[in-house]
């Protein structure tokens, strides 16, 4: 059974553009770049607008309409040190890293930015990118073996001295990392991220992450999501906090903004789309029981490519608000979000959206007996207020 935490307000973060193509596979204009300087003054904006997370992707082989990528862990150190409380995730792939010098980076990553670094853990989809490298592909539930591991690692040469672990892919002996991560109150070390939709991935995301994303859901198929992730988690005597991916699509009226996904379904690159689609329905249908993640996308879910239309933040902002307080009901903690502009869109959602959150955790908090912790709540940048200030005036 899950706790609702309705005393805690919730997190937001976003999907860092860090490929090229924008984050919906349609030739819709979507004013997003992938440099850094775009991402810089975004990650600024989205921390000044009361974001207190953003995710860096990670890829390797050019895919799904996405010619050019960054690579994730680099960009993320950039955007720590071009930003004073955002916390950044970098997604990384078992197999790809030794988890002892992924370990060692974070480390230094979170000593350079005062204890804000932190990881996503990718078990992987994309054989391609494995085998041409000459790396072993696992098949999916073994990947998850090999992930859980992977974690158990990450946290023990965090937070122990002459750590040793005898595992099936990594055999460690004695390992003392010097320094350790910053000590941050109420962290016990980097905050450890973990996602996927099949049975095997909750499994293991409740034995080892503090964290479980899942692509986006409707709020029954999340609740299948959460209950997986629980039952391991409660046997493990653990509980990890959920977080969700939802594109947002916030305008004036329902009408625009379903109007909007329309449009850019309509302008799908298909050739592009089908690909990605043969590659994902694969991987989520090699699973034992079928329910791996995109097993049952459709064309429209995978022109966003981790099904966030389907979470239905599409509306207007009280609309919009509205569906993330149901969420909140039934245990999300978190909400990962994208958009078609994202440095505008980021900023109105602080704007225009979070106020209405806020307002309605705050009369849920108190119809159930407590009270929303402000405390809690992550300060809104003086940058923001100015900008407010100035649209304003004119």
């Amino acid at each position: 059974m899950t706790t609702i935490d309705l005393r805690t307000p919730l997190k937001f973060a976003y999907w860092v553009p860090n490929v090229s193509g924008g984050l919906v596979v349609s030739t819709i204009e979507q004013r997003t770049s992938w440099d850094f300087e775009y991402n810089k003054t975004l990650a600024r904006i989205a921390e000044d607008s009361g974001f207190e997370y953003a995710l860096t992707q990670t890829r390797y082989a050019a895919s799904y309409g996405a010619d050019k990528q960054h690579e994730a862990t680099s960009f993320s150190l950039a955007l720590l040190l071009a930003t004073e409380r955002l916390k950044v995730i970098s997604a990384v792939h078992p197999g790809m890293w030794h988890p002892g010098v992924l370990a060692k980076f974070i480390i230094t990553a979170d000593h350079l930015s005062g204890g804000r670094a932190a990881v996503n853990v990718v078990s992987g989809w994309l054989k391609d990118e494995f085998v041409n490298f000459g790396l072993p592909w696992l098949e999916h539930d073994e990947r998850y073996v090999r992930t859980e591991e992977f974690i158990r690692v990450l946290r023990g040469l965090w937070t122990e001295e002459d750590f040793s672990f005898p595992g099936k892919y990594y055999d460690i002996k004695n390992f003392t990392l010097n320094p350790p991560p910053i000590d941050v109150p109420g962290r016990p070390h980097p905050e450890i991220f973990f996602g996927g939709n099949s049975t095997a991935a909750q499994a293991a995301a409740g034995r080892t992450a503090d964290w479980y994303f899942s692509n986006g859901r409707d709020i029954e198929g999340f609740k299948e999501n959460i209950a997986g992730v629980t039952r391991a988690a409660a046997e493990a005597g653990r509980a990890p906090r959920f977080g969700l991916n939802g594109f947002v699509i916030a305008r004036e009226s329902e009408k625009e903004a379903r109007e909007t996904l329309r449009e850019i379904v309509a302008k799908a690159h298909r050739p592009a789309v089908e690909g990605f689609a043969s590659a994902v329905k694969e991987a989520g249908q090699s699973t034992k029981d079928g329910k791996g993640m995109w097993a049952d996308s459709t064309f429209e879910d995978l022109v966003q490519y981790n099904d966030g239309f389907r979470t239905q933040l599409i509306g207007t902002p009280e609309q919009i608000a509205e569906r993330i307080v149901e969420y909140k009901k039934i245990g999300v903690n978190l909400f990962l979000t994208c958009y078609l502009h994202f440095q505008e869109e980021v900023e109105a959602f602080g704007r225009d959206v979070l106020p209405i959150v806020r307002e309605l955790e705050a009369d849920l908090a108190r119809k159930n007996g407590t009270e929303l912790d402000t405390g809690l709540l992550p300060p809104i940048g003086a940058a923001r207020d100015a900008r407010h200030s100035l649209a304003t005036a004119r």
